[in-house]
């Protein structure tokens, strides 16, 4: 029997030790997942708050290239009147070919105040005996405000260009009878099939530095071709931009202006945000700060006023024990002897 009680404890030891073995394993495995479940929390956080600042920083940088950037190129169609109504039966045409165009896309103004603009009209004309005949003519432009009034006007000639360069001289490019008749035979399938015409493109610079006046913005813009015999296949107004400075690089180095304007902004709200933080933290620790400093001064302050209490019980505690006909040597010793006489005089024994 002893030799049985002896042996249980040792077999059910191992047992004890796999147990704790298990538990120190069941801890240290809730420890990891709840660190890493931590980790995991604090990563989601942290990129959560940097994707919204960089999605905020890139909201900046496009609602700044949006405002401030202005529209590089504007380009309509130009369609022609003629007045027809006229007194001499020589002529069918009473008016020079004339064209309104609206300067407003969506309620918005095409020119950008204090931008320069480049305005070129591009006409395309046959190839014609009366062209070749026409020789130099001159094209109008002028640009008026809502309200009605002259903003501006320039008057340029024009002539054919192969490589729709501008330029201020007129009429077409010249072409003797034997080059032309070559050129047909030599393009004659393609005249055939209707690939190509027997045309020239003319480009003419109206304006070659135009700012819109702040005060009085352009609305809309007439156009006036100074011939009431020229012939014309289509017409196109073209506006471009020059731009110089910032939204010189906001235009030609689009990417990189970008990145660097995203970056910039990204930086600084993430500045802001930590100093935010921290001050934060520095407000809540001198809060704290001032709690503990409170709660230690209360502390003391009880402590102080309980023993002084303590003490004034005590003494009232030995002054009970001492009883009130006690008196100390002390007294004694400094009390002195005198006599009482009848009349009420004293003698005091030295």
């Amino acid at each position: 029997m002893d030799q049985e009680s002896y042996l249980r404890p040792g077999d059910d030891e191992p047992s004890v030790l796999i147990g704790r073995a298990l538990l120190r394993l069941q801890y240290c495995v809730v420890m990891a997942m709840l660190r890493i479940r931590q980790r995991i929390i604090q990563s989601f956080v942290v990129l959560s708050f940097v994707f919204l600042l960089l999605w905020t920083a890139t909201f900046l940088y496009g609602s700044f290239y949006y405002s401030y950037m202005p529209k590089a190129a504007f380009s309509t169609d130009v369609h022609y009147y003629h007045r027809t109504d006229c007194d001499s039966p020589a002529s069918f045409l009473c008016s020079y070919p004339m064209a309104n165009i609206s300067l407003m896309r969506n309620k918005k103004r095409v020119l950008t105040v204090g931008q320069a603009y480049q305005i070129s009209l591009q006409l395309e004309m046959p190839d014609s005996l009366v062209n070749q005949e026409l020789g130099m003519f001159m094209i109008k432009i002028a640009c008026f405000s809502q309200d009605g009034g002259q903003v501006a006007s320039s008057a340029r000639s024009a002539r054919q260009l192969p490589s729709a360069s501008s330029s201020r001289f007129t009429m077409l490019r010249y072409r003797s009878d034997l080059l032309r008749y070559l050129g047909t035979l030599l393009f004659l399938p393609a005249f055939l099939s209707g690939v190509t015409e027997q045309k020239q493109v003319l480009e003419v610079e109206l304006f070659s530095d135009y700012m819109d006046d702040p005060y009085v913005p352009s609305a809309t813009a007439v156009i006036e071709i100074l011939s009431n015999r020229v012939q014309i296949y289509s017409s196109h107004l073209y506006i471009h931009a020059h731009f110089t400075g910032i939204r010189y690089l906001l235009f030609n180095f689009p990417l990189l202006s970008a990145l660097v304007g995203v970056s910039s902004n990204f930086v600084f709200l993430s500045l802001l945000l930590v100093l935010s933080y921290m001050r934060l933290l520095r407000f809540e620790w001198g809060l704290e700060q001032f709690r503990t400093d409170g709660l230690l001064s209360d502390r003391e302050n009880n402590m102080n006023y309980n023993q002084q209490e303590d003490e004034k019980d005590a003494a009232a505690g030995a002054a009970e024990l001492l009883g009130p006909l006690q008196i100390t040597p002390t007294n004694l010793s400094q009390e002195k002897p005198h006599l009482h006489f009848g009349d009420g005089t004293e003698v005091h024994n030295r």
